[in-house]
């Protein structure tokens, strides 16, 4: 059988989650067809400009119209906004016949057995034999789906259910038909994880799949409970938010964004289709959320719902929240408890959960009973909606943004703890619990030689989840292969010659202990090893360096031990570039300031998708000192070899620090000239990094990896860039537009990007550069506003981004 590819996909219906689709398949270099239906009257603006409704613009109106909508959303569909190119429109009577060329046709229009069985009726005429067609359903049955279809139709058919927005959230249900071919499903799955960056979750057809099943349980049991234990909706978000592992919106926040109405539906679809369901009367809608519906208050769509923005007399905003009791708006009540304070030195959100369970106060209390009430429904769903407990973990992780799932958490708590917790709630788990415990299993995962293993209910063992073989997953390995340790990193052999720095630090922040390690690492890659990786699977790759710890020398005005700080953070990122191993930095999530320099220095750069890359130092007060100011007045050096305009060149990369500008993609730090074009690669499936890193490391130690030579052939353009640069601060500080203080801060940046003050333009090596940086840095920290703005983040809890 020929290897199956996706060159080209159809995507039927163009509204928010059609258009969303259709970008994510645009981000990963896919051709797209996006088709909706024909407007059947004019608008105003085309009555106005005479068009009939026979014209093209016309016909395409609202395909086009929501994916201008969608590319121009926040936030943003694509990675790149050049990648809308590679997405044409049309509509489903002038262009459905082009569905015969393309690979995959995903069907996304209302949610409707009737309509969707009629557009599958027309799909069908043209679609090619053995080509792939899937439906974005959220609930309907797919067995219904596909009645009256051919035995063709049927053996590529399935679900594919993509979570909003599909950028960003990871879920990627494949829900099996009757006569789905075994191989369709094997592929999509691959397919999933490799290609479009997802978790891919093999789910059964039943109602809601796993995600939503399980998630809208979550959320309606957490409604009852708030009554039941007068909560208001300040306590709950603050509870079940990042304390948790939980996104920042936790609750009613989330609640808002995604709109009451699409939870009610789904919840009401539950109630209809799962009678049996041991918690069916959870699936009622309590009167608050019933009053809302009333009143259209549906969140951020009808612009209020559990909270409403307003503007006060003196023009400033306020948010509202809603009293469950009155249902009327009121001020924010600040949330505060005891059993969260003592969870405050506990970094890591796994360590957390016996704590919280042990609280004495009412946080304990609502810990206990919602998870006790989540560990017995998720067993009781095994197997109805899936035969795996780890699907219904990932489901959770890669749908709703838990850094844990249930069976992970009921795991940290410990199995027995679990147990007492459902039964205190006059609860019973389902049998398998039992039968796991009579076969000697203490919990539901277990590590072995670097791989997770999960409890089989089917064959009472454990067993390897699979798809790993793909991953190096740094949890699993850590204890195993850790070759140093300090307070800052770990470094981990990853096997093949190669090791990995792993950022351990607050926030994965950049102080000294962080620099040894890498040091270390260095110096042990170099006698006995090929190459290193510096990567993490935290939140973020680093948001920068330690400014608490800056901040403290420059206010004892303990100059010489900053000196020496600052310099031997440039010296460990040259390093990187030049020692006789090959260096691979992995960025992901936020990589700001001092993580942007450690990427600048990096031989090659293996980036995820969602990276998000910047040098930042401009909003502390400083500029940056850790090679990165050095790093970008050599990369429009090495411009100004291709025949650029130098001084406009130049001018790019000062405003890229000086506007400190932040990529919202890794394909976007291309533009920055932080990521390099041919040099470094983007993942779109972060898991795979680590894994990718490893290999590029690899392959660069087999084609014979030789030390690079430091540079001093670095361009400067001396007085000719300074002057141009300080007229230009001197307007804007003239016409208002930056202050005093900025204006000295952009005014070094320039005599470091200059080259200093030289007669005429000259070739200058890296460490005059560097020399130039650190002066200019060391002489802001000494300025009361800088002082001033890192003093300012500290109070804000704000301690470690540059």
């Amino acid at each position: 059988m020929p290897k199956r590819r996706i060159e080209k996909v159809a995507v039927i219906g163009s509204g928010i989650m059609g258009s969303g689709i259709a970008c994510h398949f645009a981000n990963i270099g896919v051709e797209v067809l996006l088709l909706d239906i024909v407007p059947r009257e004019l608008n105003d603006k085309e009555k106005a400009a005479g068009l009939s409704l026979d014209d093209k613009k016309v016909r395409n109106r609202l395909v086009n119209d929501a994916l201008s909508a969608s590319i121009k959303s926040k936030p943003a569909p694509l990675y790149h906004k050049d990648f809308a190119s590679r997405i044409a429109t049309g509509n489903l009577e002038d262009d459905i016949a082009k569905v015969k060329d393309v690979d995959w046709i995903i069907e996304v229009v209302v949610e409707r057995l009737d309509i969707k069985q009629q557009v599958f009726e027309k799909l069908e005429e043209h679609r090619t034999p053995g080509t792939i067609i899937t439906s974005n359903t959220s609930g309907i049955p797919i067995k219904f789906m596909n009645e009256g279809r051919s035995e063709d139709f049927k053996a590529h058919f399935c679900g594919t259910h993509f979570f909003n927005p599909p950028r960003y959230l990871k879920l990627f249900e494949i829900i099996p038909g009757p006569n789905t071919k075994p191989e369709i499903l094997e592929f999509l799955n691959s397919y999933g994880e490799q290609f479009l960056g997802k978790t891919s979750v093999v789910a059964k057809d039943t109602p809601a799949f796993i995600g939503n099943r399980i998630g809208i349980f979550g959320i309606q049991a957490l409604f009852h409970l708030v009554k039941e234990m007068g909560l208001t909706i300040e306590e709950v978000d603050k509870l079940t938010g990042p304390v948790i592992g939980r996104p920042k919106s936790a609750t009613f926040r989330t609640v808002d964004v995604v709109g009451l109405d699409t939870l009610v539906h789904v919840a009401n679809g539950i109630a209809e289709n799962c009678p049996d369901d041991e918690e069916h009367n959870l699936f009622k809608l309590p009167d608050f959320v019933n009053h809302l519906m009333e009143n259209q208050w549906l969140g951020s769509k009808s612009g209020q719902g559990f909270y409403k923005k307003v503007k006060g007399e003196d023009g400033k905003s306020e948010i509202l929240s809603l009293d469950l009791e009155t249902m009327e708006y009121r001020s924010k009540k600040r949330a505060s408890f005891g059993t969260l304070e003592l969870t405050k030195s506990i970094d890591k959100v796994i360590d957390r959960f016996p704590v919280l369970v042990k609280g004495k106060d009412k946080a304990g209390e609502f810990y206990r009973k919602n998870f006790g009430a989540m560990f017995a429904y998720v067993t009781h769903r095994i197997p109805e909606i899936s035969d795996e407990l780890f699907k219904i973990d990932d489901a959770m992780k890669a749908g709703f943004g838990w850094e844990h799932g249930p069976f992970e958490i009921w795991d940290a708590v410990g199995l027995q703890q679990g147990l007492d917790l459902i039964k205190d709630l006059g609860k019973e788990p389902a049998g398998w619990i039992q039968e796991m415990i009579d076969n000697g299993a203490q919990s539901f995962y277990t590590v072995k030689d670097g791989a997770t293993y999960y409890y089989d209910i089917t064959t009472k063992e454990h067993a390897k989840v699979p798809g790993q073989d793909s991953f190096i997953i740094l949890d699993n390995i850590r204890k195993s292969n850790e070759v140093f340790k300090n307070s800052g990193v770990v470094v981990e052999d990853l096997g093949d010659g190669i090791l990995n720095v792993e950022f351990q630090s607050k926030m994965n922040s950049i102080g000294g202990d962080v620099l040894a390690g890498l040091n270390k690492a260095i110096d042990m890659a170099e006698k006995d090893y090929d190459g290193l990786v510096v990567g993490n699977q935290g939140a973020n790759f680093s948001v920068g360096a330690n400014i608490g710890m800056i901040f403290m020398m420059a206010v004892e005005q303990e100059y010489d031990e900053l000196n020496m700080a600052v310099k031997y953070f440039q010296d460990t990122v040259m390093r990187l570039r030049y020692s006789s191993i090959p260096t691979v930095v992995a960025p992901h999530g936020m990589t700001l300031g001092g993580g942007c320099e450690m990427t600048l220095h990096a031989d090659r750069v293996v980036a995820a998708a969602e990276s998000y890359i910047g040098l930042v130092e401009f909003g502390v007060g400083v500029i940056p000192g850790g090679g990165g100011s050095k790093e970008m007045a050599l990369r429009a050096s090495d411009g100004f070899m291709k025949n650029d305009v130098e001084l406009n060149r130049l001018q790019e990369y000062f405003l890229t620090i000086g506007m400190a500008k932040v990529s919202t993609s890794a394909y976007e730090a291309f533009d920055l000239d932080i990521l390099k074009k041919g040099k470094d690669l983007v993942v779109v499936n972060k898991d795979r990094q680590i894994a990718t890193a490893k290999a590029v490391a690899r392959l660069m130690a087999d084609q014979g990896y030789t030390k690079p030579v430091r540079r001093k052939d670095v361009k400067v353009l001396g007085k000719q860039a300074l002057g141009m640069f300080l007229v230009g601060t001197d307007s804007m500080e003239a016409g208002h537009y930056i202050s005093e203080h900025d204006k000295k801060i952009a005014d070094k940046l320039a005599y470091v990007m200059a080259g200093g003050d030289l007669s005429e333009p000259s070739y200058v090596s890296e460490q005059y550069l560097l020399d130039l940086e650190r002066e200019a840095f060391l002489s802001l920290c000494g300025e009361r506003k800088t002082l001033e703005r890192l003093q300012h983040m500290i109070q804000k809890g704000k301690p470690l981004r540059n």
